[in-house]
Formats: structure tokens, sequence, C-alpha cells
């Protein structure tokens, strides 16, 4: 039982506040992660379908404008990626899947834009004091849960005090929020949060990033508390409601007639999980289903040349979220010596992994941001696929470290998900690379121990997707000091104080250009410290049947546009039919 809730705080710590989707692949496309894709000539340019540069330079994309008149009615029904342990914003873990499943129901108090900012979504508006360190948040007023329950004050703190005293959320959620009063009701309708540290753009944390910002009703969060099977009926205050859900087949949501949003156009929306990337491909252009979601390289290409084929396919694509990398724990042997970690930097077969993996699809990634990022430091190049420079390297360390080694090669262990064919052959293709200088050991395990192993230090290297979000300092989360511990979040155990100062400092400054001066000295002490060996970008394609519009259309009340996708993530309530 114990080893059970484990596993759950595990996947669950990927997917709150500060989400940048990590972990071993579903699909087995790109990186060991979900899925994958982009072009690798390093251009960044936009679709035909009228991209954006979003919030860290990349391609944020968008549709035109639709001319014709919007109309209510049908069913959209769309292929997740993978199913989920229950949808409860307070215990649940919400990946990418959950989190467009969690919006449609929940909503979100914040929204990201075009750039990357906040705007106030179920909120409407937040006060910063003179520091940065107390964030007052005022909610609308006439927002009711699906329950009749109200969205005031009692419940924005009901579901915070749910999360952060979660013996797995709460980890997630304690470094950063005053250990006394963390949050505190201000009014009815108005809260304020107490943080630990100043943040300039603390009403990110809210946005669809992550499950932070999702608000479930209390009366519900309650009767789920004293019945855990209730977990599966989630109740928001989002444009659609709960109507059934059948685990790994379909969960079901109507509309919201009395949606505080305005009009909400279908009449449903239909989940499915299908694992198989090239299934959910075949399911779309067969007409099974309606939309999907996909980082798989090749099921993304296939799809985007029906779309020029026939056009009866439109696909939003977007590199800008998570990267794919080679990530080594830095707690134990043999990569608790930098000498370690760089030899398995240098004999990295990056070139070869992008060819043979992501099939030249993906932009090659040198650290957390494509080329075209405002963050991007272009004095970073990662380093790769030159082995004979890790010769003198594992020599020096064999020589120190003897027990660590065998016939002059250091011992190491990779992990994988699995049984995988593809996570296979990324296994054979490093093993491959690295046999010179590393005897290997492969170690195949399920999806949620690979979660498991990595936030209990139990792993020493393995095939990791994360970062991307649209507010980078947000990605701190997985980079500071405190975030190190029996169970890290900071996944590599590496503390860098200098790192962790410049985050602190990035994060509390107002100034947009010293926000990406220090956030390119963040991304070379990155490069500096050898956690990570940095593979590409990955590449989300949200794909729909023609027929269907509004897809980039949300707005806030306020009718401010609304970022069109978010790592895969979107809001549905503006997505309707065409006859």
């Amino acid at each position: 039982m114990l080893n059970r809730s484990w596993m759950r705080f595990a996947a669950l710590v990927l997917v709150l506040t500060v989400l940048a989707a990590a972990c071993g692949s579903s699909d087995g496309g790109d990186a060991g992660t979900d899925d994958a894709a982009q072009t690798d000539d390093g251009s960044g340019t936009a679709d035909d379908s009228g991209a954006d540069t979003g919030a860290d330079g990349g391609t944020e994309v968008t549709l035109p404008p639709e001319e014709e008149t919007a109309v209510a009615g049908g069913t959209l029904r769309y292929g997740i990626d993978a199913e989920l342990d229950g949808l409860n914003p307070t215990t649940s873990a919400l990946a990418p899947a959950g989190r467009i499943m969690g919006l449609a129901v929940f909503d979100s108090l914040v929204a990201f834009d075009s750039e990357g900012s906040w705007l106030p979504k179920m909120a409407e508006s937040f006060t910063p004091n003179e520091d940065f360190t107390e964030w007052t948040m005022t909610l609308r007023e006439g927002v009711n849960f699906h329950d009749g329950t109200p969205l005031d004050a009692d419940a924005v703190v009901t579901n915070f005090e749910a999360q952060r005293n979660d013996p797995l959320v709460g980890n997630a959620i304690l470094p950063y929020y005053d250990d006394e009063t963390p949050i505190e009701v201000i009014d009815p309708l108005t809260v304020k949060y107490n943080l630990k540290f100043a943040n300039s753009e603390w009403p990110t944390s809210l946005a669809t990033a992550g499950q932070l910002g999702m608000m479930a009703s209390p009366t519900w969060l309650a009767a789920a508390e004293a019945d855990e099977s209730l977990n599966q009926q989630p109740v928001g205050a989002g444009p659609f409601k709960f109507e059934s859900r059948s685990q790994d087949a379909e969960t079901r949501l109507v509309r919201n007639d009395d949606y505080y949003g305005g009009e909400v156009w279908l009449d449903a929306v239909e989940f499915f999980p299908i694992t198989d990337a090239a299934q959910r491909a075949d399911q779309l252009m067969g007409g099974a289903i309606d939309a999907l979601m996909t980082t798989d390289s090749p099921s993304s290409q296939r799809l985007v040349d029906e779309e020029e084929s026939s056009g009866a396919i439109r696909n939003l694509l977007d590199d800008t979220g998570e990267e794919s990398f080679i990530m080594m724990n830095t707690a134990q042997p043999p990569f608790d010596d930098i000498r370690a970690r760089q030899a398995l930097t240098f004999s990295t077969p990056r070139q070869a992994y992008n060819e043979r993996i992501s099939e030249g699809i993906n932009r090659l990634a040198d650290q957390m941001f494509t080329n075209d990022s405002p963050f991007y430091n272009p004095d970073v190049t990662q380093e790769a696929d030159v082995p004979d420079q890790a010769a003198p390297l594992v020599a020096e360390y064999c020589g120190e470290f003897p027990a660590n080694c065998t016939d002059g090669k250091i011992n190491m262990e990779y992990m994988h998900a699995g049984p995988d064919a593809q996570q296979t052959r990324i296994a054979d293709l490093f093993t491959e690379g690295w046999r010179e200088y590393f005897n290997v050991t492969v170690n195949e395990v399920l999806q949620d121990d690979i979660i498991l192993n990595a936030a209990l230090g139990s792993y020493q290297a393995n095939l990791w997707r994360q970062f991307g979000n649209p507010n980078p300092y947000n990605d701190r989360l997985w980079m500071a000091c405190e975030t190190v511990g029996p169970i890290s979040l900071n996944w590599p155990r590496y503390c860098d104080e200098e790192r962790t100062d410049l985050l602190n400092q990035g994060g509390a400054s107002t100034d947009p250009q010293e926000r990406i001066d220090i956030m390119k000295q963040v991304v070379a002490k990155v490069n500096q410290d050898y956690t990570y060996v940095f593979l590409n970008h990955s590449r989300w394609d949200n794909a729909f049947d023609e027929s269907y519009r509004g897809i980039c259309d949300a707005v806030t009340l306020e009718g401010e546009p609304i970022r069109c996708t978010d790592g895969g993530v979107h809001f549905v309530e503006q997505i309707w039919q065409s006859n």
C-alpha cells in the first residue's frame, strides 16, 4: 500500500503548479516520452496557419479567425494518449491528457496569453504587495460549481489546503508558500497568498500549465475524501459537466448551460484513451474520433501530410514545450562525479538519436529553449557525439574509483519504461554509443516505476522530458536546491546554490530584459553542471477533423485572447462543429 502511494506521488509531482511534463513513454515516440516532432533545420518558422511567437520565443501555433458563424450542437470525440487515475485536481495525476479534461470540467483561475503572461479567467484580478511576496486575488462574482456551490474565497482555500496538506501533492507546494499562513480569506470573494520568496509573475502558477488553478467543488471534495470512487465523477465550474466515465474506455462530459463564461457550443466532449499513437492517428483519419493529441513523430507527420493532400485534418503544431534529454542522478556513483557525467555526455549519439528515433523531424536541442526564444543562450551548445573526449575522463575516474569500473570502463545502469519496442530501440542505440567507455546494464521497468524511481533517486541515468513552461521561472521547481530531498522534484538531485539564487533573482524581477539575461545565465549553469544531455525539442500536435472550428478562439470575459495550446493542452468551450 505504501509503494502504491509513492507511485501516485511520483506521478503527481510532474503535473502540479509548474508542470513541465516529464517521464517515460506510453507512445514510444520521442525521447521515451508520450510522443514528439518538428523540422530539424532549426528554422523555427511558423506554419501556414498563422503562428505567433510564444513566451519562450518558439512557434505558438494559432489558426486564422473563423469567418463562419458558430452554431451549437455536436459531440467532439477526442483521442488522448493516456488514461488517468482519477479526475480530482487535489489528488489525481493530471498529465496533459488529464489537463485537457480538467480544463473542460473545472476551468482555471488563470490563463496564458500568447506571450506567456497571465490573464485572469475565473479570477477577476490580482494585486501584489510592493515586493511581490504577497498576492491578493479577487474572484468573479456569480460563478457556481455544477452542484450549485458558489466559487468563493472559502472554496479557493479549501482547494489549496487540500493540495497543500495532501501527503503526496503537498511536496510540490510546500517549498513555495509561507509555512504558517500560506493563504487567507480577506472577504467572500478575495483571498491573499503569502509566498516564501518574491515572484513578480506568480499568477502564472495558477494557469493552464498545471492544476493548482483548477477549482473543484468543496462539497464534492468532502464527499470524495469519504468515498474515493467519486474521484472518477468530477464536479467543477467549467464549461462541461460530468455525465459518465468508464476507465480505460470513455469519459463523457456534457454542456454546462449555466457556464459563467458564456456560450458553450458543443453538446458534449467524449475522451477516449488510446495509448498507441499510430492507432490514434488511424482512428482520426478513419473518422472514429474527431481529434487527438500526440508528440509521436511518424504519426504527426502522417497527419500533416494528410492536411496538405486532402485538407481533411487541421494540425496545431507547437514545439515550444518540453525538451527531451538524458538525465543523470548526481546523488550516487558514478554520476556523482562530474567526470563520469561529462564522459556520458561526450559519448552520447545525439545525431543518431534524432535521425533514427525522431526521423529527423524534431529540432535538435542545446538547452531548455528553442533558438528563436528570447531566453535562448547562443553561447551554450550541447556537447555530444565526441566519444574520444571521454577517454581521458574515464581513465582518470577508473584510476581513482576502480570499484566502480570493470575492464577500464565505468559501470552504469540505464533505466527505461517498458515493455515498449521503441524504448528498446532507444536503449540499444544509447548502449551502442556508450559501450566503448561504459559497461551498461539496461533496466526495463513499468511506467509508474520509472517515475517513482526518479522521485526517490533510485536510478543512475534515464530518458526524460521536461521544462517548457510559458513562464520559464516556473520551471524553478525542477532546478532549485530546496526541491532536493528524500523525495526529490529536482530529479538529478543537484544543488547549485548560485543557480538557485539566479532563479530567485530573475523570478522577482519586473524588468523583461533582466529576466532574459538572468535566465541565460541559468541556461549556462545547467550546461556546465552536466546533469542533462539535451536531445531535441518535443513537438505537440493537436489534430482535428476539418469540420471543427474555433479551436484557437478562446478568450477571457474581457475578450482577451488566450494562448491556443500549451504543451498539448487547450480549452474546449470555444470549439464548435461546422455543418
